[in-house]
């Protein structure tokens, strides 16, 4: 959530960059908030000398009356029963000003990064670097949802008798290489300084407000109605949220956790051919890895989460490149985003496994995340997050990428992990 003293000081920049995102009406919401701000600001005002004077005059009537100046002490009684009346309609008045407020500002998203191109959607991002090269494939080459079912691996059918549409059942060697791939996500994370964490997978409002999820992506998310839970789209939800009220002394900086979740979406939307298989689930595996940085020092632990990301893939040894999102493709909360996408030789098309951010301080102002610096006073940090990696995609693309007649060949660094490195 943006601060209002930033939108103050920096409106036309803060203008610019929602219209980047192609946020609309945006002149008109700012200049909204500061009218709510204004208007927050004089009602606090009034509240404060109503009270006063109310505070003022109760310390008369005891020595009037000491003094026997009864009628005198009666009229300052009236008075003041007057001015609490006021002060409780200015208090009401100043509760509804800042919910209003505060339920727009949950409305506006972040503010993108000065490195973040132009563009209204996908087709404007911009590659910054591709690695590796397409695997050429036979004639008789399948896409995943066809080998999962020649080498029985996956069974969708059996997740919608279960569940229903999105939520595959992984057998046997499907499951051990599942497997295989989180323990390996996970100690590539160990060896780069993360700390594991194992959330919890539901989480309750405050944190879906935390992180930005709510009330953005309420649609987006399975809601438990009984307690108000909701099932996590990703562990960087609870895992952020466990800095939330948080002031951290800044030699405990940086911050770097790591965690698997199971990790569900609805994922409103049509589905057809483009998100068949494995390419759109409602529940699927992931390795989340969330840091917390000094402002000063956030950007460049960006890169260092990218190139992290970049490892894996190449370990993997996938096609893939990096994508600069621009700002009508970023996420509500996201100051700059990277996407890595591994290329699927079957489907001939390129598939998003990953997306590392920075949102600087718009999740810390909601978690009231903040540092102490050396002007005694309190800041803001800011948080990152990445996926390292999600499953289901990579999952297909090694599927995809490496079939042959003989099977589907294992990529070397997963084999002391599965056990295997056939699936037959």
């Amino acid at each position: 959530m943006l601060q209002v003293a930033y939108i103050r000081e920096n409106r036309e920049k803060v203008v610019s960059g929602l219209n980047k995102r192609r946020f609309g009406n945006a002149a008109e919401t700012i200049d909204k908030v500061m009218e709510l701000d204004d208007l927050r600001k004089n009602t606090q005002s009034k509240h404060d000398q109503v009270l006063a004077e109310s505070n003022s005059l109760s310390k008369q009537i005891g020595g009037l009356m000491r003094e026997g100046k009864k009628e005198e002490a009666e009229e300052i009684k009236k008075k003041t029963a007057d001015l609490k009346m006021e002060s409780k309609q200015l208090g009401e008045e100043l509760s509804r000003c800042e919910e209003e407020l505060k339920q727009l500002l949950y409305t506006i998203p972040n503010i993108p990064n000065d490195n973040v191109p132009e563009g209204a959607g996908a087709d404007d991002n911009q590659v910054v670097y591709e690695h590796g090269t397409t695997p050429k494939l036979s004639e008789n080459a399948l896409p995943h949802w066809e080998l999962i079912k020649k080498y029985d691996i996956i069974d969708f059918e059996l997740g919608n008798k279960i569940t229903g549409a999105g939520f595959p059942v992984y057998k046997g060697q499907g499951a051990r290489l599942q497997r295989a791939m989180v323990n390996f996500f996970l100690d590539e994370a160990l060896k780069a300084g993360y700390v594991e964490i194992q959330p919890p997978i539901v989480i309750n409002e405050d944190s879906g407000y935390g992180t930005g999820q709510l009330p953005d992506k309420d649609g987006q998310m399975y809601h438990i109605s009984e307690e108000n839970f909701f099932l996590i789209p990703t562990a960087e939800v609870p895992i952020t949220n466990l800095y939330r009220d948080v002031i951290l002394d800044t030699g405990a900086l940086p911050v770097k956790h790591v965690g698997f979740t199971p990790c569900f979406r609805r994922e409103a939307g049509s589905w057809g051919a483009h998100v068949r298989g494995l390419n759109r689930l409602h529940q699927f595996d992931k390795v989340e890895i969330v840091e917390i940085h000094h402002p000063d020092n956030s950007y460049a632990a960006l890169e260092r989460m990218c190139k992290h990301v970049q490892g894996l893939l190449e370990k993997l040894q996938l096609q893939y490149r990096v994508l600069n999102l621009c700002g009508g493709d970023m996420g509500f909360t996201s100051a700059q985003t990277f996407d890595m996408e591994v290329f699927s030789a079957a489907q001939q098309k390129w598939l998003e496994v990953s997306s590392v951010s920075n949102f600087e301080t718009f999740q810390a102002n909601r978690l009231k995340l903040r540092y102490r610096g050396e002007d005694n006073k309190m800041h803001l940090l800011h948080t990152l997050n990445g996926s390292a990696l999600a499953l289901p995609r990579i999952l297909a693309a090694i599927l995809e990428n490496n079939q042959s007649d003989e099977g589907i060949k294992i990529p070397d660094v997963l084999v002391p992990y599965t056990g295997f490195d056939t699936i037959r």
